[in-house]
């Protein structure tokens, strides 16, 4: 079956384009994939947001002066649409030569148009290098389970039959690892990742839960789609009061793509980690 990125222009040499131009986004329907986990729209069970970080954006003065920046961009997770990576970082190239009045004016251009490619409301943060340096690199929560001792020989799909848990056993805790990569499915290009899981319920086996995550090491999906299937997969053992699940992915192309699914609502920080 042909990935629904297949038509966008992703993997595909493209022109490099200067001046403002919101056609060049493309966006890619979440329904195939919640279709393939078992979901719709209207069963979602999480709530959460893909927090995108730009570290290439850049504009021009009234007086033709280039200002550069970080752009932050909050899209909700139930939105009808992602929004391609490839063609998202050629529309953020699109506003390199084109004039801005102000940081505001250009954050009401993003939201507009980014909202309209998503299908849902896109909240944008254009910030200052100073403002961004100034909040450092963030620590993670709980255990990196990282060291521990593991015999794993599964690499080319997610294996959920490798998770245990305690059945007699109820936690509240949040671990870590730094062992998170797949795959993009159209370029076949690596995607490196760092996983937080934060839940209350049956304990989970830790040892077991690194061996799954080195199982998506070979697999082929976007990066919002490997987070929802962790977070399915954890739901169903754990039966979680509460449950959160979220990746910070290496950037790439200048972008960094951040997906958050969690049970309960809750304010999301937008920690910038040492490999980002």
């Amino acid at each position: 079956m042909q990935h629904p990125a297949e038509q966008s222009p992703l993997g595909k040499s493209s022109e490099y384009v200067s001046t403002y131009s919101p056609s060049l986004l493309f966006p890619i329907s979440r329904a195939t994939k919640w279709n393939e986990l078992g979901l719709t729209a209207s069963n979602l069970p999480y709530v959460g947001v893909d927090y995108w970080n730009c570290y290439e954006l850049s504009w021009l003065t009234a007086s033709g002066k280039p200002v550069v920046a970080i752009g932050e961009f909050a899209i909700p997770a139930d939105s009808p649409n992602i929004i391609e990576s490839k063609s998202f970082k050629l529309y953020l190239n699109s506003l390199n030569q084109s004039v801005f009045s102000s940081a505001t004016e250009l954050e009401r251009v993003l939201e507009q148009d980014l909202s309209a490619t998503a299908g849902a409301p896109v909240k944008v943060r254009v910030r200052t290098l100073v403002e961004v340096e100034a909040e450092g690199v963030a620590k993670l929560p709980g255990t990196c389970i990282d060291d521990l001792d593991v015999n794993i020989s599964n690499y080319e799909q997610p294996q959920p039959g490798l998770l245990r848990a305690d059945a007699g056993h109820l936690v509240e805790e949040s671990l870590h690892s730094h062992l998170l990569k797949s795959n993009c499915p159209v370029t076949g290009q690596p995607d490196w990742g760092t996983l937080v899981v934060q839940y209350k319920g049956l304990k989970l086996d830790h040892a077991s839960f690194l061996a799954y995550l080195v199982s998506f090491r070979q697999h082929a999906d976007f990066h919002e789609q490997c987070v929802e299937r962790i977070f399915l997969d954890l739901q169903k053992l754990l039966q979680p009061e509460l449950l959160t699940v979220y990746a910070r992915y290496v950037r790439r192309g200048g972008l960094d793509i951040n997906p958050y699914r969690s049970t309960h609502e809750q304010a999301v920080d937008n920690c910038r980690l040492v490999r980002q």
